[in-house]
């Protein structure tokens, strides 16, 4: 429990940054999930527009601090790779 109105206010604006970030990283984890599903199952179109979809909010993520831009680099990259294989 917070000892003063500032801790107290700290408190709350952790929590609610905290459920952002996880909302966030949730959406990055299923969308990468899905986009690889995907590709494993031989749908080129449908891959292709997950992948689009994907890119697209991990760089949200990394661009707000959420993901280390090279971690979302390499996520995308390998994405990629994967996805050029399909093709």
């Amino acid at each position: 429990m917070a000892n003063t109105k500032s801790a107290a206010k700290r408190a709350r604006q952790t929590t609610r940054r905290t459920g952002v970030n996880k909302r966030s990283l949730t959406a990055v984890k299923n969308q990468l999930k899905g986009a690889r599903d995907l590709i494993k199952s031989g749908k080129k179109e449908e891959a292709k527009a997950a992948a689009a979809k994907f890119v697209s909010t991990i760089d949200k993520a990394a661009k707000a601090g959420r993901v280390h831009r090279n971690a979302a680099n390499r996520l995308k990259s390998r994405l990629n790779k994967a996805q050029a294989k399909l093709a």
